[in-house]
């Protein structure tokens, strides 16, 4: 089975991603993880991707792309697997389709002020660059890093200001992703401002349902 998980920052969708990995018993893949791992092994295309993320940008769809073929067309996914963070433009929906067939998109929906709540109370270590939060993984310490005892900072990106700006781009780019797989009949929708494990429960009954 062939799952899309998607979902803004905070939502909880990497999070899901991994409890329905394991329970389906198939592998995961996330984009961002996949461009961390290629730039961190100098290949080509992380050569070129870090070139973007220094600048704080997505890299292009055909590189997302590229480096998504490459890492698919492995035997480990041929039973399937679940997809985090992409695809995030119908250029990459359609490019998706000439290598995998989907079976269910998920989206982990959160409003914009719990994604508010959930990342402008993110700490990072300014040393070990441990993460926090300031209400749901205090430090023991307020205000220092339980593993090496280093300030705790905000990141500007955890700005409110900021993460709104990175919403309205995620909403804007993925609405057509979700408008094409709600016309599949392939889109489910689930409340993630409930704990995780309703989250779950709601995912397994859909798949239950329909798919198992």
């Amino acid at each position: 089975m062939n799952i899309v998980m998607m979902g803004p920052q905070g939502s909880g969708k990497g999070t899901q991603a991994d409890l329905l990995a394991a329970k389906l018993k198939i592998p995961t893949v996330s984009s961002g993880a996949l461009y961390r791992k290629n730039i961190s092994q100098k290949t080509k295309l992380g050569l070129l991707a870090e070139k973007f993320t220094q600048k704080g940008v997505l890299g292009p769809d055909y590189l997302t792309n590229n480096m998504m073929k490459e890492e698919l067309i492995k035997s480990k996914y041929k039973k399937g697997v679940i997809l985090d963070g992409y695809p995030r433009s119908l250029n990459q929906v359609k490019f998706l389709n000439n290598y995998l067939k989907i079976d269910l998109a998920i989206l982990i929906d959160i409003s914009t002020q719990e994604t508010i709540k959930r990342l402008s109370g993110r700490r990072v270590c300014s040393k070990c660059g441990q993460t926090y939060h300031i209400i749901t993984k205090k430090p023991k310490k307020p205000g220092r890093c339980d593993k090496c005892g280093q300030k705790l900072i905000q990141r500007v990106d955890d700005y409110p200001q900021a993460i709104r700006q990175r919403l309205a781009v995620y909403r804007k780019e993925t609405k057509i992703v979700l408008d094409y797989y709600k016309k599949q009949s392939k889109l489910l929708k689930i409340n993630g401002e409930q704990p995780i494990a309703r989250v779950f429960k709601a995912i397994l009954k859909k798949l239950k349902n329909d798919y198992l």
